[in-house]
């Protein structure tokens, strides 16, 4: 059956579960046609903790960026809940295409949070192995990390996998060629990809007003084919709920799925960027009151499934993690300078071994 255009567009409004104090108000009459449907209090549990721990993954990150410990850093501090609730929604084998602010979901997935920050660190292009984690080294330029998830997904249709492709993309990506190559690959081939716009409403200083005229950006979804949906990326509720009916989507052969996540990104771009000079306070502040954790955390400990005993227990784990991450990037990295040269062609070019050959009579001298 073809789809219609009703298929296709995202509800006229962000879904929504819970308001910014944590009541439950959604998800609305149109959301609950779709068959979003509220998580449990067991799985909303499980995000609140995760989120807990990676804000504090996120400040210590940000803080050894200050000691000259990573050489730089962007924070996802306030998109809290895109980064954490799509982690814990994944399965086996999915895999996931990162950016280069998204190292809270990377731990949040499992890896090793010192593997994660070595490229921040400077010292080696991908700190973790992606085969053995399904996940791809994170993307730094914009966007093309879209038409690897196309291709991926593609493939693990053509294996008979029943895996998805979930790739994460900025609002600032949105604007390139190759969000648009990626989308249309994806959906020509109906390819079981998921792309999750996390909107932090600026691409480094551009505000989405001046990227685009779109109603929302999940509307860009219609011109390629694909199923849409908006929702409000800081309800941890609403994007798990959306995220899992769009891996499903994906999954059944249905085909590709776009979600738009409205948030704010509270830092500065990276610990490179002074954002006083493109945005208010005013708007920080407000947005701060939106915040993905408090919101949750205020409608579980309505529920009773959220206790002071278990609150207690999650920010004394939060606090352990971030010390033994501090403790391990305290420790010098081991440098190999001559690894510089490995992975990058199957069969080294002889330029390429001269250039090595260069390095090693360098290293040489300075033993001598």
């Amino acid at each position: 059956m073809s789809k219609t255009t009703a298929d296709l567009l995202p509800c006229g409004d962000p879904v929504q579960f819970l308001n910014e104090q944590g009541e439950l108000t959604g998800p609305g009459a149109e959301a609950e046609a779709r068959g979003y449907t509220m998580p449990s209090d067991e799985d909303l549990l499980a995000v609140w903790r995760q989120m807990v721990i990676g804000r504090r993954f996120d400040t210590q990150a940000t803080a050894l960026t200050k000691q000259g410990r990573l050489a730089v850093y962007p924070s996802s501090r306030g998109q809290d809940a895109c980064q954490v609730a799509p982690m814990l929604a994944l399965q086996a084998d999915d895999w996931f295409f990162p950016t280069y602010r998204d190292s809270m979901a990377l731990v949040s997935r499992g890896l090793d949070p010192v593997e994660v920050l070595t490229l921040l660190r400077g010292s080696w292009h991908c700190g973790y192995d992606p085969v053995a984690t399904n996940t791809a080294p994170q993307c730094t330029p914009l966007a093309t990390q879209a038409v690897h998830a196309a291709g991926a997904g593609h493939g693990l249709a053509r294996r008979g996998s029943d895996g998805v492709a979930l790739c994460f993309i900025g609002d600032g990506a949105t604007s390139e060629g190759d969000f648009h190559e990626g989308l249309n690959f994806a959906a020509v081939f109906n390819a079981p990809t998921v792309y999750f716009v996390q909107n932090n409403k600026y691409a480094i200083s551009v505000p989405l007003a001046k990227q685009t005229k779109a109603p929302s950006l999940a509307y860009k979804g219609i011109g390629y084919g694909i199923r849409s949906e908006q929702v409000d990326g800081n309800d941890a509720a609403a994007v798990l709920a959306v995220t899992r009916t769009a891996l499903e989507h994906a999954s059944s052969g249905s085909g590709p799925f776009l979600i738009e996540a409205h948030t704010y990104r509270l830092e500065a771009h990276t610990n490179a960027d002074d954002a006083t000079r493109y945005r208010e306070s005013d708007e920080v502040t407000q947005w701060s009151t939106r915040d993905p954790i408090a919101r949750l955390r205020a409608y579980l400990t309505g529920t009773g499934a959220l206790t002071a005993e278990i609150e207690e227990q999650v920010t004394a784990e939060a606090e352990e993690y971030a010390a033994r991450v501090r403790e391990r990037m305290n420790a010098e990295p081991e440098v190999a300078p001559l690894s510089l040269f490995e992975h990058v062609y199957a069969q080294p070019t002889p330029q390429l071994r001269e250039q090595a050959d260069l390095v090693r009579a360098e290293m040489d001298e300075v033993r001598a």
